[in-house]
């Protein structure tokens, strides 16, 4: 199950934050913070799945009795130009078909905008959502074809 999906620019700010689960906004907004710092430190060179660490699993599961404590979970990105897609999900989900689903959405929004940009997505953000709402619904990918 996907948990959450996040998008950042390159300075930290958030162009999408979908949460499938629910949390508290404080620590929605801590989690957002803590995976931005992990995800931006990383070099571009290293793995784009990793484990979320267990001080943010604990920080996550605490105020949530079915969120993150289903399974331990993972992060999935991906980034493009100066934006990061971020996929937070239980362990179940297989990393590379997360990785697809980003590049699909990406496609998709590219599609939709002529040559996406962030600008794009700042201001058709309606349409950015929209995409996403039919691509997973509650966590759930339930399509994948352009």
């Amino acid at each position: 199950m996907i948990n959450a999906v996040l998008v950042f620019n390159n300075s930290g700010q958030p162009r999408l934050t979908k949460f499938y689960t629910q949390l508290d906004t404080q620590t929605q907004q801590s989690l957002i913070a803590q995976i931005y710092n992990l995800v931006s430190q990383r070099p571009s060179s290293a793995c784009n799945f990793l484990p979320l660490p267990p001080l943010l699993a604990e920080g996550a599961s605490s105020n949530s009795s079915n969120g993150f404590s289903d399974a331990p979970t993972q992060i999935t990105y991906r980034t493009y130009a100066t934006l990061s897609f971020i996929l937070i999900s239980t362990s179940t989900e297989s990393p590379l078909a997360l990785i697809d689903l980003i590049q699909v959405f990406v496609e998709a929004l590219d599609r939709l905008f002529e040559n996406v940009c962030e600008l794009d997505l700042i201001f058709g953000f309606e349409t950015m959502h929209a995409v996403l709402g039919e691509m997973v619904v509650g966590g759930v990918v339930v399509e994948t074809n352009l």
